[in-house]
């Protein structure tokens, strides 16, 4: 962690200052789209329906995660973590419960996107509140587990935001990063890619093939994909022989695709 009135190690002034201006738009931007997505959906009634409530769910995480990005902004631009190891772990928690609700929750639209044109006309509410409430429980389940000390939160290389440290690349991370990638990135990619598969199919048969049922993968590995990358280095090798300004791309890009 970078102490008041010094660089990180591996940055320069105007790196630093760089870093925390494109967190601080992007999480700008990302709280404003989102919120117009929320402000939408309360305001329109023909919105409210158990498909837009997946959505609504997805608007709200990566609410979050732009939430995470302003205070990574504000402490980059500071040049240093003045929240303290327990405000860390806070942070850290909030990042990954938001970014595990997101994943999870892009697949949750597929199924029910899925659902809707291929096999009923509407998804019923409750199965929609019972996915929603499956995707944020699991997400801080799997977030809660680094605080009771499978996995670790740390600080990134800047050493002004916290996620899941990778630095350490001990059996205890190898163990959680593996379990978790199956859960919550793995398998929502598959529900995901299946779906909009089986729905571009039935579609097509069909003549009535209007969604870009390609965009949500490629988005999910997007964001995601780098931060799986690193993580999946970090278990075989050691990460410090990644430059920092290396190490921090995936904290930026997966921050910006929300």
């Amino acid at each position: 962690m970078a102490e008041s009135g010094t660089l990180p190690s591996g940055f320069g002034e105007l790196e630093v200052l760089a870093v925390g201006t494109v967190l601080l738009v992007e999480a700008l931007s990302g709280l404003s789209l989102n919120s117009l997505t929320v402000f939408s959906f309360c305001k329109s009634p023909e919105l409210r329906t158990p498909s837009h409530l997946l959505v609504l769910s997805v608007a709200l995480a990566d609410s979050g995660i732009s939430l995470n990005a302003l205070i990574a902004a504000t402490s980059s631009l500071l040049r240093r973590w003045p929240y303290g190891s327990d405000g860390c772990k806070a942070h850290g928690f909030q990042g990954f419960a938001t970014a595990l609700a997101s994943i999870s929750g892009s697949a949750a639209i597929a199924w029910g996107r899925y659902h809707q044109y291929c096999t009923r006309p509407q998804l019923a509410w409750n199965t929609a509140i019972s996915l929603v409430l499956f995707v944020w429980l699991s997400s801080a389940f799997w977030a809660a587990l680094p605080l009771l000390g499978w996995g670790h939160y740390g600080y990134e290389p800047l050493g002004t935001c916290c996620t899941l440290d990778y630095s350490r690349g001990d059996r205890n991370f190898t163990s959680f990063l593996f379990t978790m990638a199956f859960f919550n990135f793995l398998m929502p990619l598959f529900i995901t890619l299946t779906s909009y598969w089986l729905m571009e199919e039935k579609l097509r048969k069909g003549g009535r093939l209007q969604v870009n049922t390609t965009l949500p993968s490629r988005t999910l590995l997007l964001g995601w994909g780098p931060y799986a990358l690193l993580y999946l280095y970090a278990a075989f090798a050691d990460v410090s022989a990644l430059s920092p300004k290396l190490q921090m791309v995936p904290a930026l890009v997966a921050k910006m695709v929300p």
